[in-house]
């Protein structure tokens, strides 16, 4: 019996993909050490929804006062549209924003800046947050 040399190649292709196909795939996948586990993406997911409830907490108390209330007022803004407007702002936007009303808020129990001052930077940080949502 003779074999031909083309029936020898194609023998072995079909050995090596049956040999293939038998093997689990996850054998051949990389090890998980490089990805994120689920538990550091629930983690870090958490982590985010709580700095943005904290910003928004922020903002929202900083425009709560009476005296915030009727600045926003004599300056022709809706103090529940500037609300409503802080729960559209983006991550980023909150975060930037809440560190001024903190700073500012900061300033003024340090007495750096009077009340005024301070009213001020809020009803400047309000018309920010309404151009931002009006552009979007």
């Amino acid at each position: 019996m003779h074999l031909n040399p083309k029936q020898i190649v194609r023998t072995l292709i079909v050995g090596v993909l049956v040999t293939l196909t038998a093997i689990p795939s996850d054998v051949f996948a990389q090890t998980s050490d490089h990805l994120v586990s689920p538990a550091d993406l629930q983690k870090a997911t958490v982590d985010a929804s709580r700095a943005r409830e904290q910003n928004r907490a922020s903002l929202n108390s900083a425009f709560s006062s009476e005296k915030a209330q009727n600045a926003l007022k004599s300056a022709h803004m809706n103090p529940e549209q500037v609300k409503t407007a802080v729960a559209s702002l983006s991550d980023a936007e909150l975060a930037q924003l809440a560190s001024r009303a903190n700073k500012g808020q900061t300033d003024f129990a340090a007495g750096s800046m009077g009340e005024r001052d301070l009213l001020i930077i809020l009803v400047c940080i309000a018309a920010l947050i309404l151009v931002i949502v009006a552009v979007r």
